[in-house]
């Protein structure tokens, strides 16, 4: 088992209650896998297809295997003015 940094930004922070934690993660875990498990925990109310999920501060696909000590943020669309 390994652990992850996790960022939450503007809704998703407001949705998550707070803006980063550290996870356990699982061998061959994804974005989506550890997405799905945090959807449930803490009630996470966008879907992935409203978010676009960076890994080491580079946009990533879903499906990317992530590794120990990585970086991972799941960024909802942003409005601006």
């Amino acid at each position: 088992m390994s652990r992850i940094h996790v960022l939450y930004f503007a809704a998703l922070r407001d949705q998550a209650g707070r803006s980063e934690e550290w996870l356990d993660c699982q061998p061959g875990d994804t974005p989506s896998a550890v997405f799905d498990r945090l959807a449930a925990s803490r009630q996470l109310q966008l879907a992935p297809a409203q978010l676009r999920v960076a890994i080491n501060d580079r946009f990533a696909e879903w499906t990317t295997h992530l590794n120990a000590g990585d970086r991972l943020a799941f960024i909802p669309p942003m409005s601006g003015g």
